[in-house]
C-alpha cells in the first residue's frame, strides 16, 4: 500500500479535503494523511459540508501537526498551498514531493451561503487534480 501525506498551513479545509478524496479515489492503493505547518485544531465546518455533499464524512477528522509526520515514510506529500511548501519541514522518507496551489476557501468572505460555492469549486479542483494524478474517474 503507498503511502501520501497531503500538507497546508491550518489543515482545517484543502488538506482535509485532499485527504478523504484521495483515500475515496485510490481506494485499495493507498493510505492518505493531512497535516498542516501550523495546524488549526479544527476542521472547517463549510469542508464538512462540501464533503458531506460528496457522500464522505470528515466530521470526525482532525487537525494535525506536520511534524508529527517528520519521520515517516511515504511515498508522496503534496502541498496544497505555497504556505506549506515554504514553512513545512523535509520529508527525507518521501520518495517523491509535489506542489499543487488551491485557493484557501476559508478566506472567502459572506455569509456561509455566500462561501459555500468556494469551498465546493475548491474540493471540486482537488478531485479533478487527485483523479488525473491517480488515472481514475
Amino acid at each position: 500500500m503507498k503511502r501520501v501525506l497531503i500538507l497546508c498551513t491550518g489543515n482545517s479545509c484543502r488538506s482535509q479535503m485532499a485527504e478523504a478524496l484521495w483515500a475515496k479515489l485510490g481506494q485499495e492503493d493507498w493510505e492518505a494523511y493531512s497535516a498542516g505547518s501550523k495546524p488549526s485544531g479544527y476542521v472547517h465546518p463549510l469542508a464538512i459540508r462540501a464533503m458531506e455533499e460528496l457522500g464522505i464524512d470528515i466530521s470526525t477528522y482532525q487537525s494535525k501537526s506536520a511534524q508529527d509526520f517528520q519521520q515517516q515514510p511515504f511515498d508522496l506529500v503534496v502541498t496544497v498551498c505555497d504556505n506549506a511548501k515554504e514553512e513545512c519541514p523535509v520529508y527525507p522518507g518521501a520518495k517523491q514531493t509535489l506542489h499543487w496551489p488551491f485557493d484557501d476557501p476559508a478566506d472567502a468572505t459572506g455569509t456561509d451561503e455566500e462561501k459555500l460555492p468556494t469551498f465546493r469549486r475548491v474540493r471540486d479542483e482537488i478531485q479533478k487534480k487527485i483523479a488525473g494524478f491517480l488515472n481514475v474517474e
